[in-house]
């Protein structure tokens, strides 16, 4: 068969068009994907800056770096980032080990949009975390609306279907130890010491060995249960803590050679480090990470697991079919019944295409008291059974059908773990493709075509 390139065959012609993937790359709408995500990575009209310049009459002000630059890599194709974010997600692998095994299958490049076979890698692993923020919020909803166009033209989901959902929440967790006071003291005592050393700060004592020494003596204490012993151990290292932090501020106070902005990491990790010293255990808004001060203390009442450390996030399927139409994380902890306008704004915007909007929501008991907030949707839940009617009696059933769909999230899609730095890399799940607030979600399509 003639191909366009005589030396090489065509990736049509080398897959079976069968495959999943290959199914879902010729009914997911990529024209719509990239004009929505097109703006995102436009180049951008500078106004420009002022500077001196000279000419035949004098000393004149001129504008530099004004207008639009034609400088710089051309970009990606969108296509090929947006489908290597939906590999990253479904196939649970990270960025470098994505871009790898994309150089060597054959039917991931024909989902990307790719003709011929390309043995090379697609971009650096870098470029997939710069594209996930480039596109933001908004990028990610858009993403995660075509998968939800895609079901609806296919046929693999009855538009009716959207109409009663099922809403829970849950809570992704933070990559950070768990926060052990003992642990939290000696590592703020050491990062600090770090940062004055960096900026020239001389101490005079750094305590490093009776750091580590009281360290090793909590663990041990800790496993012996050894209570007494342990609370005189975190007492001393809350001590030498403080030595050092006043220290470091009085000497703050001096004239320092180093700049302010050399000066501000120091200042903000103080900061954080008085945090540690001051809390209690009884007390709110503990820090419980120096290098992660958004995460929260979450308690979802499991006897295996009391406290989670990380973000609430609320998540959102079709009753019948299980189908993801919305995910967000809300920062805070706020009670479960007081997210569920906010999520079901969400998923109305999503819908907005398919033309239907949620009229039943199926919820645990954490989503009670709060009719009055939602009047456009009946919010059916245990509290209520016995002036429930018997059709939403059977809805109730399969309230559970949720749990499953959040073990998948958590055990196949990366929602079980945030690596992401700082506020904005709290995302939501599966496909934690977003800054802070949404998440393009493990939409199932591919085990539709199977």
């Amino acid at each position: 068969m003639a191909t366009d390139d005589f030396f090489r065959a065509r990736l049509d012609q080398m897959i079976d068009l069968r495959h999943p993937l290959v199914v879902l790359a010729g009914r997911l709408p990529w024209g719509q994907i990239e004009a929505a995500l097109a703006p995102a990575f436009a180049r951008k009209n500078r106004a420009g800056k002022v500077m001196p310049g000279s000419d035949l009459f004098g000393t004149t002000l001129e504008i530099a770096g004004a207008g639009v630059s034609a400088a710089g890599r051309p970009r990606l194709p969108i296509r090929l980032m947006a489908a290597l974010l939906y590999l990253k997600h479904a196939f649970n692998l990270s960025d470098e080990e994505l871009v790898a095994r994309w150089s060597e299958n054959v039917v991931w490049q024909y989902f990307s949009g790719q003709d011929y076979y390309t043995p090379t890698l697609p971009c650096d692993a870098t470029q997939i975390g710069r594209f996930r923020t480039a596109i933001g919020e908004a990028g990610v909803e858009e993403l995660l609306k075509a998968t939800i166009d895609t079901a609806v033209q296919s046929k693999a989901i009855r538009p009716a279907e959207f109409e009663r959902v099922i809403v829970d929440t849950t809570v992704q967790e933070k990559a950070i130890a768990h926060p052990v006071d003992s642990r939290l003291l000696e590592i703020a005592r050491a990062k600090v010491v770090q940062a004055a050393k960096r900026v020239g700060i001389a101490l005079k004592q750094t305590f490093v060995k009776e750091g580590k020494e009281l360290r090793r003596k909590a663990g041990g204490y800790a496993h012996a249960k050894q209570f007494k012993r342990l609370r005189r151990t975190v007492k001393r290292q809350r001590t030498i803590l403080g030595i050092v932090l006043r220290e470091i501020k009085r000497k703050l106070t001096s004239p320092i050679s180093e700049s302010p902005s050399a000066i501000a990491p120091l200042n903000t990790l103080l900061e954080r480090a008085e945090r540690i010293h001051k809390q209690q255990p009884k007390d709110k808004n503990k820090l419980y990470a120096l290098h992660a001060p958004e995460v929260e203390c979450i308690g979802k009442g499991k006897a295996r697991k009391p406290y989670e450390f990380g973000v609430k996030a609320s998540i959102v399927v079709t009753h019948k079919s299980g189908l993801m139409v919305g995910a967000r994380t809300f920062p805070g902890n706020p009670y479960d019944g007081h997210i569920l306008s906010a999520q079901l704004e969400q998923t109305n915007i999503l819908l907005e295409d398919v033309g239907r909007s949620p009229k039943e929501v199926v919820v645990d008991l954490g989503f009670r008291g709060v009719d009055r907030d939602n009047p456009q949707v009946e919010i059916i839940h245990r509290g209520k059974y016995k002036s429930l009617t018997k059709q939403q009696r059977r809805w109730l059933k399969r309230r559970q059908a949720v749990e499953p769909a959040i073990g998948h999230l958590k055990s196949d899609n990366r929602m079980d773990r945030c690596w992401l730095q700082g506020q904005q890399g709290m995302p939501c799940m599966p496909c934690c493709v977003l800054p802070a607030t949404t998440c393009a979600g493990c939409c199932g399509l591919c085990s539709v075509w199977a």
